[in-house]
């Protein structure tokens, strides 16, 4: 067995080698670095390994909805990820054709930017999507965490680890080195992804199957802007007979950076031996897709991947908690992943933070899973749903049925023809294109969030009936669990939006003139219970005015009545007018909320 100079094998680690901090993060990934940047805003000492020489290498996720995007407002980050980003008036053309020069199937205006729906997206947030790949993102978010100072160790890797009632070890390699050691943390995070180490080793409960279908990467460089510049998007997707490895000959052609970074995706039959593509073969496929036949092409790479149908049910064990794609695996549609991974750390980090700090109870952090369980289940099932809906178009299409490539071809091309056959293959690709909404406009899914758990506490009301269909549309409301609204608000020289008012640092009670007095409640129960509480009236002659009347309109209480907002941007508690002794009840109420016992 190897061993050091002084003898010790290498399998143990020399004496006094064991690394102290608060947390242990496993992976670099949107979850593994947000929640590093979250808990180093925080102030928690954090370590982040990953067993990578560094961040994604592949573009992977990319579309970033409104939701991660309010996240790294609140970080501070926004500008650097927008500078980073291709925009939002780029990112909505989605085409269907048979080729990239082509004849065209339809479009679909998406991820908001159809007029009408532009609208209700800019209504919900200060925020719009935008696309920046993981390779862009990434960085962004480690380098901010490091900063702020969050201790980062690449080529890392996770072994193993043991809880007690105090904390938790962890025994990591050195890659480099060969050398194994611990680290001692009071709490550990798993954002090791689809393949989590971490939540196998927990045991976490899983619904669902993994690996459920094949797909093939292809990355390349070709600049076809005079192709797609004038209909911008992120995603064509091609219905070409023959095109691809198996299956109906549909693949996707996504933009990674405008208009001259690639990557195009197919499926094949994972039950079969994986396609095997070499450079000569890479470079047919990204002609024929694009239906240039002399196209100057650079492949930059080629990746097999999984398609995945599984979430935990629950999500953490003891002091272990696990996050991303670690317990929710599902394929890119919705673009639901790195999103929904942010948002799992946005909602763990400031918790571990308030056990920490003697803030909150260590009850809290069962809410982790009560809260964010009900999601992870809610988006796998919904970007698996649709995947298949992609079906709908096939049929409507007839490709189905189609024998060879030529009756393929005959298929597509008889959505032409002035016959009834032809009409009605029209009337269902217009039925089928609308279903597709459900994947590239699904607000609701995106935004839609409302948390129950002993972290909010009810007053009485429910959500109301959605009065539209709850996946395609959002509805902002002030019932406690639900996301605080979106106004804007400020005064003659400057404009914040609502969340701005209420910083991931500290719990924030947002009232109006007549809640004056929450104010001094604020002060007297913040200063008591060792909580950072803020009070915030919004109203002419104070600080902040009610720039447009938003706030009054979607506050849902009087206005001397209160919203109780906690860091991450969610209702623990409103009042819906001053009671006769707030201070009193707000005591009640966040004790409650703390896991904290009244003395």
């Amino acid at each position: 067995m190897p061993a050091f100079s002084d003898g010790t094998p290498e399998t143990e680690p020399p004496a006094g080698s064991t690394v102290t901090t608060d947390v242990v993060v496993v992976g670099s990934g949107p979850a593994g670095a947000s929640a590093a940047l979250l808990l180093a805003t925080l102030g928690v000492d954090t370590v982040m390994i990953t067993k990578y020489r560094w961040t994604a290498n592949t573009p992977r996720a990319h579309i970033t909805n409104q939701r991660a995007m309010e996240v790294f407002r609140d970080l501070g980050i926004e500008a650097q990820v927008l500078a980073d980003a291709t925009e939002h008036s780029l990112v909505g053309d989605t085409v269907f054709c048979t080729s990239i020069a082509g004849e065209e199937i339809g479009r679909i205006h998406t991820w908001g930017t159809r007029p009408d729906r532009e609208g209700d997206y800019r209504l919900a947030s200060p925020c719009l999507t935008v696309d920046i790949p993981q390779t862009y993102l990434e960085p962004i978010l480690v380098r901010n965490a490091a900063q702020r100072g969050a201790q980062t160790r690449f080529s890392t890797e996770y072994l193993s680890h043991s809880q007690d009632a105090d904390g938790v070890t962890v025994r990591v390699l050195d890659r480099l080195t060969g050398q194994e050691y611990d680290i001692r943390a009071k709490y550990l995070i798993g954002a090791d992804g689809a393949r989590s180490k971490v939540a196998a080793d927990i045991g976490l409960p899983f619904e669902g199957a993994m690996d459920i279908a094949g797909s093939m990467n292809i990355t390349f460089k070709a600049d076809i802007g005079r192709l797609v510049a004038h209909r911008p998007s992120v995603l064509y997707w091609v219905i070409q007979p023959g095109s691809n490895v198996g299956g109906i000959g549909a693949g996707l052609v996504r933009m990674v950076r405008p208009w001259n970074e690639w990557l195009i995706v197919w499926g094949y039959d994972i039950a079969e031996e994986p396609p095997v593509v070499d450079e000569a073969a890479a470079v047919q496929i990204v002609r024929n897709l694009l239906g240039v036949p002399d196209l100057e092409v650079e492949i930059t790479g080629t990746s097999l991947w999984g398609n995945n149908e599984m979430y935990a049910t629950r999500l953490h064990q003891g002091r272990v908690f696990c996050a991303g794609d670690a317990v929710h695996r599902h394929p890119p549609s919705n673009g639901l992943g790195s999103n929904t991974s942010v948002q799992d750390s946005y909602n763990l980090a400031w918790k571990i933070a308030a056990v920490l700090k003697g803030h909150a109870a260590p009850s809290l952090l069962d809410t982790y899973s009560a809260e964010r369980a009900p999601v992870a289940e809610r988006i796998v099932k919904r970007a698996n749903k649709s995947s298949r809906e992609f079906v709908d178009i096939f049929a409507a299409l007839g490709v189905l049925d189609a024998r060879t490539e030529a009756e393929m071809a005959a298929a597509i091309e008889e959505r032409k023809a002035n016959t009834p056959a032809g009409a009605a293959k029209r009337a269902a690709l217009v039925r089928a294109m609308e279903l597709k909404n459900y994947e590239f406009n699904a607000h609701g899914v995106e935004l839609g969030q409302h948390y129950a758990s002993a972290a909010v506490v009810s007053d009485g009301s429910e959500l109301p009936a959605p009065a539209r269909d709850a996946d395609l549309y959002y509805e902002m409301s002030t019932v406690p669990g639900a996301h605080l609204p979106h106004a804007w608000v400020g005064d003659s020289t400057h404009r914040h939006a609502l969340m701005d008012l209420a910083p991931y640092g500290r719990w924030t009670l947002l009232t109006g003139i007549a809640g004056e007095a929450w104010e001094q409640a604020a002060r007297k129960v913040g200063d008591e219970l060792g909580v950072p509480l803020t009070a915030v009236v919004i109203g002419p002659g104070h600080d902040v005015g009610d720039l447009y009347y938003d706030w009054a309109r979607v506050r849902e209480t009087d206005e001397s009545g209160v919203l109780l907002v906690r860091p991450d941007k969610h209702i623990a508690w409103r009042a819906m007018s001053l009671p006769d002794d707030p201070e009193t009840q707000l005591r009640r109420v966040l004790l409650s909320v703390l896991g904290r016992e009244e003395h």
